[in-house]
């Protein structure tokens, strides 16, 4: 008898009349499409890092290994597009899951949770799928904010918790998909949008128990929560696509922590600083040279000389993994005009050394068309006038298409090398 008590314990009600199959099934069909663009871009971003060099972080996944391949150098927005598509539009899409959460709430306190084998499927991947998803946007978010509190590496996390998700959302879907088709079915959008809250109705029963057994009064008609939903999604797009598009919507970005505003051709974002690297005016004074490396012997080239050579300009972005990018008109010496010069006429990749000391931002491995694009640069000036310090005076990389960590910094050597 005690027993039977606790089991037949009072639950919450939930009673609005909104609730139903139809409503559901509209929030999960909007996430059904987006939520695959934002977990292909994630994955290509990792890709991008060169995780065949053993850079992209964790560079240990098991089985849970990509197949490799070149990342193309272009077109030269694509790093720009693929990142800002997974950050803009995973931010985007918090609205939707939020209200889908909202949507299904009776079935995250059902009681008993588990009925059936078949149920204990369902529970689980809805377990990996929500943990997954709102583990992926707090860290992302914080991520974005370089707010790392959790104590353990994002990148890391990142990835293995983007699978759990992955695994969670397929099982999902094959388990939910017919229902939702036949939910989606059950009645016209275009009536929706016609139906006021004064005729607002409850769906019929359902066997998941979505529908509320004892509705309150409409407060809000489904063509409103819609609406609702909508104008949060446009408003969260307002406050992040900023640090993608650039330009005058920068102003708007709410969560880009490298500021909003450039003062001056030199002036625009950057992610690490030349204190934050550790570099010393005389690091990179007169006695600095760049080493090339991969022919017969060394080459040593100081910045005049460099200045000397052919430049070549370029409008390039820099795009980095949190989402934001910043457009330049870079200048300097192209690296298959350095490569030639090192006596390598075809380099199948090339180490960049940075003098920066400490983090793992001071090599980055390009690949043989990042090389010879001939937009990859060795930047000796940027919008006209020399390098600032904190962009990479005397010499910084500048490739189309990189992630921005492997557009490297105080560059003092890079190693061209052969098949």
């Amino acid at each position: 008898m005690m027993l039977e008590r606790r089991l037949s314990l009072p639950q919450p009600r939930w009673r609005s009349p909104l609730r139903g199959p139809w409503l559901t099934s509209v929030f999960g069909c909007v996430l059904l499409v987006c939520l695959p663009i934002v977990a292909v871009t994630g994955l290509l971003s990792y890709s991008a890092y060169g995780p065949q060099f053993g850079q992209a972080i964790p560079a240990d996944v098991g089985w849970l290994e990509l197949p490799s391949f070149d990342w193309p150098s272009r077109p030269s927005w694509l790093y720009r597009l693929t990142q800002g598509l997974h950050v803009g539009l995973g931010l985007a899409l918090v609205p939707v899951v939020a209200a889908k959460l909202w949507s299904v709430i009776p079935r995250l306190f059902a009681w008993p949770p588990v009925r059936s084998l078949a149920n204990a499927v369902e529970r689980i991947s809805l377990v990996m799928l929500v943990g997954g998803v709102l583990f992926e946007i707090a860290t992302g978010v914080l991520n974005i904010q370089y707010d790392y509190i959790f104590g353990f590496s994002f990148y890391t996390a990142h990835y293995f918790g983007a699978w759990v998700f992955i695994a969670g959302f397929v099982a999902h879907v094959a388990i939910k998909l017919p229902r939702m088709i036949t939910a989606l079915r059950s009645r016209s959008m275009r009536t929706v949008l016609r139906t006021s809250r004064a005729d607002t109705r409850p769906e019929p029963r359902d066997a998941d128990g979505l529908v509320a057994t004892d509705p309150t009064e409409p407060t809000i008609s489904r063509r409103g929560a819609l609406a609702l939903v909508g104008a949060g999604v446009a408003f969260v797009v307002v406050l992040t696509a900023g640090q993608t598009v650039g330009g005058f919507t920068r102003r708007a970005a709410f969560l880009l922590p490298r500021g909003r505003t450039e003062t001056s051709p030199a002036d625009f974002q950057i992610n690490r600083t030349a204190a934050a690297a550790r570099i010393m005016t005389t690091d990179v004074g007169d006695a600095w040279t760049l080493t090339l490396m991969g022919g017969q012997a060394p080459v040593r080239m100081d910045r005049a000389t460099l200045l000397a050579m052919t430049q070549h300009s370029a409008q390039l972005p820099i795009a980095c993994v949190e989402g934001w990018s910043t457009t330049q008109t870079w200048t300097g010496v192209r690296l298959a005009d350095l490569a030639r010069h090192a006596g390598v006429e075809q380099p199948v990749s090339a180490m960049v050394t940075s003098i920066e000391r400490g983090g793992p931002f001071g090599q980055a491995r390009l690949q043989a068309n990042q090389v010879l694009n001939p937009d990859a640069l060795l930047a000796l000036r940027v919008n006209g006038t020399d390098l600032s310090l904190d962009h990479g005076y005397p010499a910084r990389i500048i490739v189309p298409a990189l992630p921005g960590v492997h557009n490297t910094k105080w560059v003092s050597s890079i190693e061209f090398r052969k098949a």
